[in-house]
């Protein structure tokens, strides 16, 4: 049964709660959605949504041959997915009705934006991908103001970061000289959104000795700031 879902391209098999929240929500757009495993056990999914600046998760039952959503049992995977392609109405706990717009391929790779970027340019220009790698660390620079959570003492403090090359610098203000604090990329082990602070539009990176927590002014931004991060992690063994 696991080989027959495999064939369905959104269907992201290990992707956890957080993961997907995450992948939605700094790549997807409004009525997007996927299918992941659920920790339930065998023969459980999720169906996770994004709706706006939030994303819900629906349950999904396998029983035998048939897929169980909501109060709709479908014969088999081909009605379940005929059911998603005509973008049904799902309800949340508060009574919305989202439409599920697009679902997300399992088979994008993160973080696309700056692939896709450096891609079409190739086609555009008659070029190969491999002729634009070397201007590929254009696109991998940024600054800006973000607030960062001390470590010992968890307040939160404006600080100027700049991003260059595997290094995030960040400074005490934007006319700042010298650093207070260098962080080498290429010990990161993860960037994602957080949700366990009391603050919107935070992300977080994650190094051996330490998690550094951060938050942008808007959710664009830490979109951006997500993206770019997550590419400089990619990039780490090229």
């Amino acid at each position: 049964m696991i080989d027959e879902l495999e064939t369905l391209g959104w269907y992201h098999s290990e992707l956890s709660r957080h993961a997907a929240e995450a992948l939605l929500l700094s790549n997807g757009g409004d009525g997007s959605y996927l299918l992941r495993n659920s920790n339930e056990g065998p023969g459980h999914f999720a169906l996770s949504v994004r709706a706006k600046d939030s994303v819900k998760h629906y349950q999904v039952r396998r029983r035998d041959h048939t897929y169980v959503f909501g109060f709709t049992t479908f014969a088999t995977l081909e009605n379940f997915i005929d059911h998603f392609a005509n973008q049904p109405l799902v309800g949340s706990e508060t009574g919305t009705l989202m439409a599920l717009k697009s679902p997300y391929p399992c088979r994008v790779e993160e973080p696309s934006i700056y692939e896709s970027v450096r891609v079409h340019t190739a086609l555009q220009t008659g070029r190969t991908e491999q002729d634009l790698v070397a201007s590929a660390p254009s696109l991998g620079t940024k600054e800006g103001y973000l607030l960062k959570q001390g470590a010992i003492v968890k307040n939160w403090k404006q600080r100027w970061f700049t991003l260059s090359r595997h290094e995030l610098k960040y400074f005490k203000d934007q006319t700042s000289q010298d650093p207070i604090r260098t962080l080498d990329l290429k010990a990161c082990s993860a960037v994602q959104f957080d949700y366990s602070r009391e603050r919107v539009n935070c992300f977080c990176l994650v190094f051996p000795e330490r998690t550094f927590y951060l938050c942008a002014k808007t959710g664009v931004e830490a979109d951006e700031w997500i993206r770019i991060l997550r590419w400089k992690l990619a990039q780490k063994g090229q």
